[in-house]
């Protein structure tokens, strides 16, 4: 497994993938075009376990507190913000969950909650993902010590345990596979 650091950039980059699909199935929608249900759910369930439980929960459970005990404040500082924006992603992944509740799939309508909620989430996760690659990493891998990468390293091995039902490279195949169906 590479360093740990270099794990959540590249899963970053996976999830860049999901969110290209995501604009894609967007444009369909906006367009009128037909797209299953089940792309829209299959979309957000990657979103909720890749994403926010796999990607953000080991950002939360092992990288903020190794930078924390480095001198990083959470509260008042970065990690509040990060974390203040991880809570808009899910507030955003639960509208797009009523929009797909409300989706019927020739009705515009119905069509707009889920467009409006995954749009907003799309360009709110890119610019937090850039700010994280940005400042959030650089400066992790300045401040933390070998000690600290080591113990993420091994948190991170056993967080990829508990990402049932699928494994972390078969997420990295859906979301390669969900780019390919869904880009316009």
């Amino acid at each position: 497994m590479p360093g740990p650091l270099h794990a959540l950039k590249h899963e970053h980059r996976v999830i860049e993938r999901a969110l290209r699909a995501l604009d894609g199935v967007c444009l369909r929608l906006e367009l009128g075009e037909r797209v299953p249900h089940s792309a829209l759910v299959q979309l957000v369930e990657f979103i909720s376990t890749f994403a926010d439980r796999y990607h953000h929960g080991k950002e939360e459970s092992y990288l903020f507190p190794a930078l924390e005990r480095r001198g990083i404040p959470r509260e008042g500082g970065p990690l509040g913000v990060i974390e203040r924006q991880h809570d808009i992603e899910r507030k955003l992944t639960t509208e797009m969950r009523r929009g797909i509740e409300e989706y019927r799939d020739l009705d515009p309508e119905s069509r707009q909650t889920f467009v409006n909620a995954s749009r907003r989430y799309v360009d709110h996760l890119i610019a937090h993902m850039q700010t994280e690659d940005s400042t959030l990493f650089r400066l992790a891998e300045e401040i933390l010590e070998e000690t600290d990468i080591a113990e993420m390293k091994e948190a991170f091995e056993r967080a990829e345990s508990l990402l049932s039902p699928r494994t972390r490279s078969e997420y990295e195949t859906l979301a390669n596979e969900l780019e390919d169906t869904w880009v316009v």
